[in-house]
């Protein structure tokens, strides 16, 4: 491997890490919410786990007319 192929992969890690390290008080943050919604006894982990994966499937826009016909 090239001298300047491990300084793109040394770098690469740096501004990943860096990334990561930006993202951790959003990560915690999401982490209480979900406690805070748990200890309330406003949704079970059940629910909040049913929730993220609608969620997601909005995300991804798939159409809910098609799925549940589907899952029928």
């Amino acid at each position: 491997m090239s001298d300047q192929k491990q300084e793109y992969i040394v770098n690469y890690i740096k501004a990943l890490k860096a990334v990561e390290d930006e993202m951790e008080p959003f990560k915690e943050h999401k982490r209480d919410l979900k406690a805070n919604y748990i200890e309330n006894n406003w949704l079970t982990r059940e629910e909040i786990s049913m929730a993220v994966k609608a969620y997601r499937l909005m995300k991804t826009e798939v159409d809910f007319d098609e799925l549940m016909e589907y899952y029928d």
